[in-house]
């Protein structure tokens, strides 16, 4: 019986510990994400917390690479996040997305490159949550397309900076 009573309160210590340890993520979260993979651009972000510190973020951002073309993409990724310390976590996240391009023409070529693609995504990064609604974030999303147009057939590595604000 005693060591039922021990096993029970060193359960219950370690649930009551782990949880004044954690730091909870913000229900909500929207900003940009600023970087570039195929060419440079901008996304707008959203991010929404499910359970415990898992959370999805969507992300719906344009491309231009200035001579070859441009696109629009939206891509949604289930997160799981960690506390490092402080204000500091870090995350990794799976998801996928759709999208559209136009490629872009000399004067002397008339054919039609526009089309759509598919891809799929991971995700790693750290964020720094501030004492005030500001969220900070670095991460790589390496991104594999599925199209018949090269650039979006193909891996790409997605380094971005995000900037949101936590509500």
């Amino acid at each position: 019986m005693k060591k039922l009573v021990l096993l029970a309160a060193l359960t219950i210590g370690a649930v009551f510990c782990s949880e004044s340890n954690a730091q909870t993520i913000s229900e909500n979260a929207i900003g940009l994400r600023v970087g570039g993979g195929n060419g440079t651009g901008a996304e707008v972000s959203y991010q929404r917390a499910t359970s415990g510190n898992n959370r999805l973020e969507f992300d719906l951002g344009w491309r231009n690479d200035s001579s070859h073309y441009d696109a629009i993409k939206l891509v949604g990724l289930y997160q799981w996040v960690w506390n490092i310390e402080g204000g500091f976590n870090w995350y990794v996240g799976a998801g996928a997305g759709l999208g559209n391009y136009d490629h872009k023409h000399d004067h002397h070529n008339h054919n039609d490159d526009d089309g759509i693609f598919a891809l799929i995504a991971g995700d790693i990064g750290i964020e720094y949550n501030f004492d005030f609604p500001l969220l900070l974030s670095l991460d790589f999303r390496p991104e594999i397309g599925f199209s018949d147009f090269h650039d979006y057939s193909e891996f790409t590595p997605d380094v971005a900076l995000g900037i949101r604000y936590q509500f």
